[in-house]
């Protein structure tokens, strides 16, 4: 055996005893020998108290018998044949407690101490029938215990004593065997018990192994191992809870992920072009007109990555739950009109027509910052893909029932079907091969963003306890609608 093997040995003497299933084993067992162990006494002692009273009955028979039968002489007592055992005692005291007659294996001695235990006995009660007085005694020369009982007795005339007939309390070792039976089944019960329940507990506990086992082996990298434990019990149901935490994580480190290798691509193309155009100006004078145009380029796409970067800074606040909401009290139509007038130059110069439809007041409970941003955000996105020779987008807000809601609409060429569940997705483009500053076909450039405008818009609105839809069809515009909890008068009347 190397040097190592018993520290081997003793580590994994120490898992078990550590371990839950030896726990729960040791427990079940002390549960279960305390159970036996009070059964056993029970039935023990119920047991001996019936053999007693069985034995003490057969006595009382015998001594009523005797009282009948048998004739005390000052040569001794003259017993009927057939009444009394060999291993039977009979010993008869005066009333001063002298014993005047023996019979059976009892030596002198032995009868003197039985005289003075009956005469004991005999003052300190009765409790059988006719007066007698019975007890249980050791018999040194017989090496067994003895069932004694006691009963005035008529000696002579005027005269009247004890007689003392002794029996075996358990001639044939029941008590005794009984005691071995009880004491035999209780520890062969609690041996079957502890190798059962250590099997059953550690059956019961494969589960949780298999979970243990499959966390080690689960890396960063790899997160597609799933457990799909069968069943219904609490262990398939942390199971089942377990896979369902894995999947959220993949999911998590995916969108992480993907979130970076679209950030980085998003960001390359900007730097690419500033340092394309900061190389070509110095690579040689230029008219001024040239250098305009680049520090042109340059600034464009320095408020392309600002925008950005500013972004990803508000998701990775909102995802970390440092943005929080504002509830005061706001109207929807106010905030309308505020984006509208923000937003008009930009529209202008995209020759697209701002314009406001119906405008009641919608009263909610938020924060006008972020609804803002979300107004502005749906504005600025159906203003890029408004399309057409009359390129419009409208805003209205309205109240139905106990929600308010803001639309934004555009007249652009519409969303294929399999792109709208996307549409809020981080970085998400309808045409991936389409980025931002590249040509089309048809010589004109694809719409300018992030890509992060919606997946803002979204966590605002959800925030706020809301929800989005959008409806668009291909070659019939977009329509983008945010629903709200609408705010009761009382309620508006008391944030104010």
């Amino acid at each position: 055996m190397s040097k190592g093997q018993p520290a081997k040995i003793f580590s994994r003497i120490g898992s078990v005893l550590h371990s839950i299933r030896f726990r729960l084993v040791l427990w079940f067992s002390a549960i279960l020998a305390l159970v036996l162990v009070t059964f056993s006494a029970f039935i023990y002692i119920n047991q001996s108290r019936d053999f007693r009273g069985e034995a003490e009955f057969g006595l009382e028979r015998k001594m009523a018998t005797l009282e009948l039968t048998l004739t005390v002489t000052p040569s001794g007592i003259m017993v009927p044949s057939g009444v009394l055992q060999d291993t039977d005692v009979l010993v008869f005291l005066d009333a001063s407690g002298q014993v005047l007659a023996s019979h059976g294996p009892l030596p002198a001695q032995e009868a003197i101490s039985l005289a003075a235990r009956a005469r004991q006995e005999n003052e300190q009660g009765r409790n059988g029938r006719d007066g007698s007085v019975s007890w249980v005694q050791g018999s040194n020369s017989a090496h067994t215990s003895y069932m004694f009982v006691t009963v005035p007795l008529q000696i002579g005339l005027g005269q009247t004593g004890l007689a003392i007939l002794g029996s075996p309390a358990d001639p044939y070792g029941l008590v005794a065997r009984l005691r071995l039976e009880l004491a035999a089944g209780c520890l062969a019960t609690l041996l079957v018990a502890l190798l059962g329940g250590y099997w059953l507990a550690d059956r019961a506990m494969r589960p949780v192994h298999t979970i243990t086992q499959a966390a080690r082996s689960i890396g960063e990298t790899d997160l597609s191992r799933r457990l799909n434990l069968k069943g219904r019990d609490e262990l398939a149901e942390l199971a089942n809870t377990f896979d369902g935490m894995l999947g959220r994580l993949q999911a998590a480190f995916e969108r992480q992920r993907q979130f970076v290798a679209d950030a980085s691509h998003e960001l390359r193309t900007p730097l690419t072009i500033v340092t394309l155009e900061t190389s070509r100006a110095l690579a040689s004078p230029r008219k001024s007109e040239e250098y305009r145009k680049a520090l042109a380029t340059i600034r464009s796409e320095n408020e392309f990555m600002t925008a950005l970067v500013n972004d990803l800074l508000t998701l990775a606040r909102m995802d970390a739950g440092q943005a929080p909401i504002q509830r005061q009290p706001v109207d929807l139509s106010d905030v309308a009109l505020d984006t509208i007038e923000r937003l008009g130059p930009l529209a202008a110069r995209n020759g697209v027509q701002l314009e406001a439809g119906d405008l009641p007041e919608t009263r909610i409970l938020g924060d006008r910052q972020r609804l803002v941003q979300m107004v502005s955000n749906l504005v600025d996105n159906a203003i890029k893909y408004a399309a057409g020779q009359d390129k419009k987008v409208s805003i209205e807000t309205g109240v139905s029932g106990d929600s308010a809601w803001v639309r934004v609409s555009d007249n652009g060429p519409g969303i294929a079907p399999e792109h709208l569940p996307h549409l809020f997705d981080r970085f998400y483009r309808i045409d991936q091969s389409r980025t931002r500053g590249d040509e089309d076909g048809g010589g004109s450039k694809s719409p300018g963003g992030s890509g992060l405008g919606l997946s803002i818009v979204q966590w605002i609105v959800h925030s706020h306890g809301g929800e989005i839809k959008v409806d668009s069809q291909p070659g019939a515009g977009t329509t983008f609608v945010a629903t709200f909890q609408a705010a009761a008068p009382r309620e508006f009347l008391a944030q104010n």
